[in-house]
């Protein structure tokens, strides 16, 4: 449903005088959180109780920081710290479910346009988990690239729901700022908010991932090895580090 709601919006390209895409985006709106949902049934049921009684603190986290960001006005988010931190060590489908969760909480709570972008922070979680598991982060060097690597994956997802959802008139004060001078050079919708996305986005989530390995830092090692993903697949050490460990 999520890759039908994104390639439809790439191909009809919806636009008014107004430069939001109207009944179109309200499809899309409906398609995008409906997507999330079953994402996040579809992970919650599978997960572990140690994981689930994650989540709570972890979309917390997410709510805090991001709201703290958007009212400083910076083109920045830092509302997947959370996500981030779920994603690495419990695995993808827990880091998309915490992003989709936080995501629709916040959009029937506090901010409606956050909605569709549940989709987007689906894909953060996920993403980070896939890196932690293909070992990026068990050094710091490697784990700033991965913020760069889920910056880029989440502009480009979101790019869509800037352009056509909302007119590329959501997001921070800086956000728009950034758009709006893309879209001054000649860029169009879509081409602008991709762009945004993909100068903001990474250096966003490089920042958050610093952030959550801070605070993984600061865990037990304890705590964190009751978690069988972080365990079993030496996601946050190397192999030999931990067999000294043990």
């Amino acid at each position: 449903m999520v890759l039908v709601t994104y390639a439809g919006l790439i191909a009809v390209r919806p636009t008014s005088e107004h430069g939001v895409g109207g009944p179109i985006a309200l499809l899309a709106l409906v398609g995008y959180t409906l997507g999330a949902l079953l994402i996040v049934s579809g992970a919650v049921a599978r997960l572990p109780p140690t994981t689930v009684a994650l989540l709570p603190v972890a979309i917390t986290v997410n709510i805090v920081m991001g709201k703290i960001v958007y009212f400083s006005g910076l083109p920045l988010q830092l509302d997947s710290i959370g996500t981030v931190l779920v994603g690495v060590v419990a695995g993808p489908a827990a880091g998309a479910a915490t992003g989709a969760l936080a995501s629709v909480i916040v959009g029937m709570t506090i901010t409606p346009g956050a909605l569709p972008y549940a989709v987007t922070a689906a894909m953060i979680g996920f993403t980070a988990g896939m890196l932690a598991r293909a070992g990026f982060f068990r050094r710091l060097s490697t784990a700033v690239l991965a913020g760069g690597l889920i910056g880029a994956v989440a502009g480009v997802v979101s790019a869509p729901i800037t352009a056509f959802v909302f007119g590329n008139a959501s997001g921070s004060v800086g956000q728009s700022a950034l758009i709006a001078t893309f879209q001054a050079f000649g860029n169009g919708m879509l081409k602008a908010a991709t762009l945004q996305g993909l100068v903001a986005d990474p250096l966003d989530k490089a920042l958050t991932v610093v952030l959550a390995m801070a605070i993984l830092k600061g865990l037990p090692p304890g705590f964190l090895h009751r978690f069988p993903f972080v365990r079993d697949r030496h996601i946050l050490a190397p192999r030999a580090e931990l067999v000294r460990v043990g």
